[in-house]
Parts: structure tokens; C-alpha cells; sequence
């Protein structure tokens, strides 16, 4: 009788994450995309002007990350984050 090599499976390392890191990702990414500059004149507050400061460093972030959760929930996250944060009255102001 012929014996017949059973197949052993290789698996792979799955890259598995605890929760806790997953959720501070995303509160990182949050905190980050709704950080605006707003630049005006110290005279007129009504006249600002905006900048994504957050979003621009929090898609640094999301581009060269070693441990990625899925692009596309991170990018979804910070614009979100960042049109909360223009709309809320809270950030970075700076007069001219």
C-alpha cells in the first residue's frame, strides 16, 4: 500500500491587532483631522481663513503607517474629523 503524503498547510502570520490600538488609531486620526489653522486679522475675527493643518499631517500619518488598518476607513475618518472641525469653534487661531 502506497502511503500518501498528507498536505500541511502553511499559514501565513496574520497581522492581528488588540482592540485598544485599533480604537487609538482612530481617536488619533479624529483628534488630528479636525485640528484647522485659522489665520485673521487680530482686529476682525469674522474674517479667518482656514487651513486643514490636521488633515494634511494626519494623511502623512495614514500614508507611511506600519500597521495599517484599512486605507480607506482612515481616510474616511480624517475628512469627516476635518468637517467637524471646521465647523466647530475650536483650534488653532492665529492673528496677523
Amino acid at each position: 500500500m502506497a502511503k500518501t503524503k498528507s498536505k500541511t498547510s502553511r499559514t501565513q502570520p496574520q497581522n492581528t491587532e488588540v482592540d485598544g490600538v485599533y480604537l487609538l488609531k482612530l481617536v488619533l486620526y479624529v483628534l488630528l483631522g479636525s485640528l484647522w489653522l485659522k489665520l485673521g486679522s487680530a482686529n476682525n475675527l469674522d474674517t479667518t481663513f482656514p487651513l486643514p493643518l490636521g488633515l494634511a499631517v494626519g494623511l502623512i500619518f495614514a500614508g507611511h503607517e506600519h500597521f495599517r488598518i484599512d486605507r480607506k476607513i482612515e481616510y474616511a475618518v480624517l475628512v469627516v474629523a476635518a468637517l467637524v472641525g471646521l465647523m466647530a469653534p475650536y483650534g488653532l487661531f492665529m492673528a496677523l
